[in-house]
């Protein structure tokens, strides 16, 4: 019996709010802050004029407002950034710092967050959890009491996946994307590459694309196991897309569209970018397609202050304990 054209047409597209995921994230938040007992500060540090990073203190103010958390932007000139940031580090009232980024770009940014305490760290970026984060490594402390931070835009990603089920709960921890395929537009230190690493070490291959070439992520093997390893190619998008299962952008230009032509049909496709990667006809090709991921990120926000929090009591009874 001949076929016909919709026989081959993929399925109705779904999309995913963000809001619909980060509701079901802030009942782990609640309850974290009931067994505290307290509410802790997130002091964010503003130092540049950027709208998106603007945006995204209102939404962390107002997430912070309607779930128990204390939240104070602090507007700086980028010059006296660094001085404030240490301030905080040792003010006792402070229970997690997000300073919003870029603010001088490149290696000075990259030193900025490197003189954030880890213990108020909400964002994971701290040589310690980035360490942690691409050696595989998921606890502070050997009695695996003290769980280490991530970074909370490609944690925010990756527990979107896990809601629209591109992680298999069926197979082992660790293991759960498996068989998967993944294509990132953006390899930035911030999200792409610990969002490529992060995927690779969940078993997925994953294909990482900027400006200059593709990288392809893997899951080490050997003694290397627990640590995912880097392959430079030849590849183009154009090579890489088609076969993806995911395709994640974060393209921040809004002249940037993905060339969604390439991708195959019932891909699910993520932006979180602040511009619209993708433009109406990724619906015609994609089975789901989430828009962005700010409230989530946002989600993961609290969550990491609320962990760190948590850490910190874990030491200081240890202290007590040892007296």
């Amino acid at each position: 019996m001949a076929t016909k054209p919709e026989d081959h047409a993929p399925p109705a597209c779904k999309v995913v709010l963000a809001s619909s995921v980060a509701e079901g994230l802030l009942g782990e938040v609640k309850t974290s802050l009931e067994r505290l007992g307290w509410a802790p500060l997130l002091v964010g540090f503003l130092a540049n004029a950027d709208p998106a990073a603007r945006m995204y203190a209102d939404w962390t103010g107002k997430t912070c407002l309607q779930n128990g958390v204390e939240f104070e932007i602090r507007e700086v000139d980028k010059d006296d950034l660094e001085e404030a940031i240490l301030a905080a580090n040792t003010d006792d009232t402070v229970g997690g710092i997000i300073v919003y980024y870029p603010v001088f770009g490149g290696g000075q940014d990259a030193y900025l967050q490197q003189i954030t305490s880890k213990e108020k760290d909400v964002e994971g970026l701290s040589h310690t959890y980035l360490f942690n984060m691409y050696q595989n490594i998921r606890f502070l402390d050997p009695e695996k009491l003290q769980k280490s931070i991530l970074p909370c835009t490609p944690l925010a990603i990756i527990k979107i996946l896990e809601h629209i089920s591109v992680y298999n709960s069926i197979l082992p921890y660790g293991n759960r994307l498996f068989g998967k395929t993944i294509t990132i537009v953006n390899r930035s230190e911030i999200v792409g590459r610990p969002l490529a690493a992060l995927l690779a070490n969940d078993g997925a291959s994953v294909y990482s694309v900027d400006i200059n070439n593709v990288q392809y992520f893997t899951r080490g093997e050997g003694i290397r196991r627990r640590q995912h390893q880097v392959h430079d190619t030849e590849l183009k998008l154009e090579d890489v897309v088609p076969k993806s299962d995911v395709v994640i952008t974060g393209v921040p230009s809004k002249g940037y569209k993905f060339p969604v032509g390439l991708l195959k049909d019932g891909a699910v496709c993520v932006n979180f970018s602040s511009e619209k990667n993708f433009g109406p006809e990724v619906k015609e090709k994609a089975s789901i397609y989430v828009p962005a991921v700010g409230k989530v990120t946002i989600v993961i926000l609290l969550r990491n202050l609320l962990r760190l929090v948590e850490n910190r009591e874990l030491r200081d009874n240890e202290k007590k304990e040892s007296l």
